[in-house]
Formats: structure tokens, sequence, C-alpha cells
């Protein structure tokens, strides 16, 4: 009577099933990784323009007035220089309808969230809202989702 060998290797079945347990794993992460890259740099472009709130809450505090644009994208104060871009976006400061009302606007350039908004606007009684054109799942809390930026 012959000997039974023990298997040694896989067999092609269990090798197919492996591939296609990693096919749907990949196939659910891929997409989940990147709504949470588009996040965080929708996230990163709220901090950059969140700490210019200081500056302009000084400018508004001494001068009286909201701060303004200037030809070649010189703010008109000099505390925050001469800057259209800012990390991985383009900022825009207007005037709003009243002279301590006014709004700053950053512009994703990052491959991730390639033309999202994220938008500070402050009113005349000094309070600043939030609003951006990302959807509800990826803006930042406190962010209001917006068409309209």
């Amino acid at each position: 009577m012959k000997k039974r060998q023990g298997q040694k290797g896989f067999t092609l079945i269990e090798l197919m099933i492996v591939v296609a347990v990693i096919g749907v794993l990949s196939a659910i992460a891929v997409p989940q990784y990147q709504n949470y890259v588009k996040k965080a740099a929708i996230g990163v472009g709220l901090a950059n323009i969140a700490a210019l709130k200081t500056n302009i809450e000084d400018f508004i505090a001494t001068e009286g007035e909201f701060p303004t644009v200037v030809s070649g994208g010189a703010v008109s104060f000099a505390r925050l220089g001469t800057f259209q871009d800012l990390g991985d976006g383009k900022v825009a400061i207007d005037q709003g309808s009243t002279s301590a009302a006014g709004s700053v606007l950053y512009t994703l350039d990052d491959g991730n969230a390639s033309g999202e908004k994220i938008q500070l606007r402050r009113d005349d009684n000094g309070l600043w809202v939030c609003e951006t054109t990302a959807d509800s799942a990826l803006a930042p809390a406190n962010c209001t989702p917006s068409v309209t930026l």
C-alpha cells in the first residue's frame, strides 16, 4: 500500500479565494481613504484661514474697517503681508456691504479636494460664519455646506 504524502502549498481555489477577499476589501477601503484625505485637506484649508481671523479683528479694532485687497494681491494691512497663495490653495479677502463686515475665501488647489471652497464671513456684529462647497459628509464641524460660494 502506498502511503499518502502531506499536501504542500496552496490549491488554486484557495489562492482565488484570497485574491477575491483582497479585491472586495480594496473596493471598500480605497474610496473611504480618498474621502478621508479630502476631508483632511478641507480641514487644513479651514485652519489656514481661521488663523487670519485674529489679524483681521485686530485690524478692524485699530482701523475701524475690514481689510481689503489692493492690486497684486497685497492686503491693505501689513500684518498679513502680500499673499495670494497659502499652502495648497488661494486666499481672497473681500470687504462686505459695511466697513466692519467681510469675508475670507479659500479655494483649494490640492489634488484631492481641488476646487472646493471654504469661506469665513464676518457680519456687522463681529460673528464669524463658516461656509463650504464640500458636501455635509466632508464639511468641517460648524461649517455649513453651500453651493453659492
